[in-house]
């Protein structure tokens, strides 16, 4: 009886001995409490991480910066960038520079292309026929070209290879054994040959997309192929020209000249060629000059065309163009 009586006066002298109900109570909660705060904590720690946004940088941002190349991101397509000389897309660049040569205005078309399908030649009127023509602006607005320049004018001869965009119009070759034609392969290349060695049905099985019969040859393998005596038939020694030239894959030179005017006398073959070469051409090859010459640059003519006695363009069979369509 005095044990019990001792243990009751511990109890009431400390009351931490005391069962206490209310205080188990409290500490029972303190489990769940602590889970809880810990799965809110683990639920912002994943959503800070995954969902919410933080330190967000736009695309746009990043073009700005450079930053889009480096880490990867891909580009969007631009658009195409144009200036009164030049054209800039994703896969085309034209620029034109105006040069003063031999006492003659020059005017040379730097292209590069990302797919040789851009490098296209155009007909007059869309229709093959030796009594069809129109001027190069004309049918360059037709084609939707970007830049244009005058073909070999098929349709003033009645023989000649003539293939334009893969199609084979005409296989009878000039009389003759001296005939060089310029060939368009389909990855852009371009090849001078000569016709009385070269069935134009193997160009055709080569891979060839254009062939040109006007010629000749001004560079071949980066060398002049003229010299001071060749010049076109019937053609005087000075004169407007028009040329295209190749100077490593999917990269061309458009080159017209004035001439027969008192501000630029005109170019003969040699000319040409010597400025062919100077523009760093690996091949190059004479297209049909005088009054046909003209370069068409969207939608303005770039040159002075003239055949001596009136100024303007001269109706032609085809053209040689660039374009995104």
């Amino acid at each position: 009886m005095r044990r019990e009586k001792d243990e009751m006066k511990k109890s009431e002298e400390n009351p931490l001995n005391q069962k206490n109900p209310r205080h188990h109570a409290s500490r029972n909660l303190w489990p769940p409490i602590f889970a809880g705060i810990l799965t809110v904590y683990t639920a912002f720690t994943l959503l800070d991480a995954f969902v919410i946004p933080g330190d967000v940088v736009s695309m746009e941002e990043l073009a700005r910066s450079g930053d889009a190349v480096e880490s990867g991101l891909p580009d969007e397509e631009s658009e195409p960038v144009v200036t009164a000389t030049s054209y800039t897309s994703d896969g085309i660049s034209i620029t034109i520079t105006t040069l003063e040569r031999y006492d003659t205005q020059v005017y040379a078309a730097d292209v590069i292309l990302s797919d040789a399908s851009y490098l296209k030649t155009g007909l007059a009127g869309g229709t093959f026929g030796r009594n069809i023509s129109d001027t190069t602006s004309e049918i360059a607005e037709e084609n939707d070209a970007i830049l244009a320049i005058n073909g070999d004018y098929y349709g003033f001869r009645k023989r000649g290879y003539v293939m334009r965009n893969g199609y084979l119009y005409r296989d009878t070759a000039q009389n003759g054994s001296g005939q060089e034609d310029l060939v368009i392969y389909e990855d852009g290349s371009l090849e001078i040959i000569t016709e009385a060695e070269t069935d134009a049905s193997e160009l055709a099985e080569a891979g060839a997309v254009q062939i040109f019969s006007f010629g000749p040859g001004l560079i071949e393998d980066g060398e002049i192929a003229v010299d001071e005596s060749s010049e076109v038939e019937q053609a005087m020694r000075s004169n407007p020209r028009t040329a295209i030239g190749e100077i490593e894959p999917l990269h061309y030179v458009f080159v017209v000249s004035d001439g027969r005017t008192k501000e630029s006398a005109g170019l003969t073959l040699l000319e040409l060629a010597e400025v062919m070469q100077e523009l760093g051409c690996e091949t190059a090859y004479n297209l049909d000059g005088g009054g046909s010459s003209t370069m068409w640059f969207m939608g303005e003519i770039v040159n002075h065309p003239t055949n001596g006695h009136r100024s303007g363009e001269r109706s032609v069979s085809d053209i040689v163009y660039i374009s995104e369509s």
